[in-house]
């Protein structure tokens, strides 16, 4: 090493040396500040500050994944119990479907609640009728098993209001028999819900009907003390009769003073309003076959013959209904476990063929059971 460059090294260690000191003497004196800043119950300085908040940050971003966990898993949870939750069906006939504006403010009350979903709705025009179709869970009481609680029963109510303060029955005309503003109203238990549920929840709103709003309720299926079958308390109020041009029902059909004692509510009818059937019954498919003839007469007896009652189909309920200018509809009731549509729309179509009449393919009014529940779950889940 030359002399030059090992003066100039000196040179340079001495300046790095001196820098180091300065350094030094610096953080000395910081430190010193700090201390005294202490002694005297100031704040901490900004330098601290900062690694305390970044301390503090990285437990929050920890607090904060873990309660994100947690909400996943409590959501993962409720899911779950929702999947292995009672579910009701309820089918609820409305004597309207030519007012578009009562129709549509009563769809509105039977979509306003989330914890109830409207799965289907249908309109006919001719039948001046409308069909909506709802679910919803029920939560039953511990000790007694009874239910206690469901979404459905505030609904309901309030669609009923709705349909009694807008329509009348007295100018109401239509081509499907009915005994109220209110004509029919079903239970049908889904998922984990038993028949005792939904018979619990069809009495419960009976009751709401009969003694708050003071119309005349009858009880059929499981909701019946005996379990009358619904075509048994139609027959006795004579609901099959038409009052106007032998096909067509209008205004009110029942006397004032009713012939069979209500299960719920007044002996006397409202004119305006009539009266209701309430029941709670396995679920049904609704399969309508049209027939290009409007003689009513010969349709009535085809349609007997297709009916478990007239030694048909068995479980096959029917009606022979005036559907427009050139049709007839047999609009029948089944039950898909014992029969198909397919069976009926066969057993329509050969029957018709004896008397020279011509037949449509049929069509579904409603969803089948695996469809409701299947819909009725992916809407419920959907929510967050």
């Amino acid at each position: 090493m030359t002399l030059t460059s090992i003066r100039r090294h000196s040179s340079t260690a001495s300046q790095r040396n001196s820098w180091v000191s300065g350094t030094h003497r610096t953080r000395e004196r910081e430190r010193e500040r700090e201390r005294e800043r202490e002694r005297e119950g100031l704040s901490t300085p900004p330098l601290r500050r900062r690694t305390q908040r970044q301390r503090e940050g990285r437990k929050g971003r920890g607090r904060a994944e873990e309660g994100m966990e947690q909400k996943h898993t409590d959501k993962a949870k409720a899911k779950l119990s929702m999947l292995k939750s009672k579910v009701i069906c309820c089918k609820l006939y409305i004597s309207e479907s030519q007012n578009a504006k009562v129709v549509d403010a009563i769809t509105r009350i039977g979509q306003k609640d989330p914890e109830v979903v409207m799965l289907s709705k249908f309109e006919d025009d001719y039948y001046n009728r409308v069909r909506y179709t709802l679910a919803s869970y029920i939560i039953n009481e511990n000790s007694t098993g009874e239910v206690k609680f469901s979404p459905m029963r505030r609904v309901l109510l309030e669609m009923i209001e709705t349909a009694f303060s807008t329509i009348n029955l007295e100018t109401h005309t239509g081509t499907h028999p009915r005994i109220g503003v209110i004509d029919d109203i079903s239970f049908h238990p889904l998922n984990q819900a038993t028949m005792e549920d939904a018979a619990q929840l069809a009495k419960t709103v009976a009751s709401d009907i009969g003694n708050f709003l003071q119309v005349p309720v009858f009880l059929y299926g499981a909701a019946h003390p005996t379990g009358k079958p619904v075509t048994a308390v139609r027959r006795e109020l004579g609901y099959f009769q038409p009052n106007y041009m032998g096909i067509q029902w209008m205004g009110q059909v029942l006397p004032d003073i009713l012939p069979v004692k209500p299960d719920e509510g007044p002996d006397h009818v409202s004119r305006e309003r009539g009266a209701i059937m309430i029941g709670a019954a396995p679920l049904p498919l609704s399969y309508n076959v049209p027939v290009l003839s409007k003689d009513i007469p010969t349709i009535r007896r085809i349609t007997r013959r297709v009916t478990g009652r007239g030694g048909g189909l068995p479980t096959v309920q029917a009606l022979a209904l005036s559907h427009g200018d050139d049709y007839t509809e047999i609009a029948c009731f089944l039950d898909p476990d014992h029969v198909s549509a397919d069976q009926v729309q066969q057993q329509v179509e050969q029957i018709a063929a004896e008397q020279g009449l011509e037949v449509e393919k049929g069509y579904f009014t409603d969803f089948s059971k695996d469809t409701m529940l299947e819909k009725y779950f992916k809407i419920v889940l959907s929510f967050d």
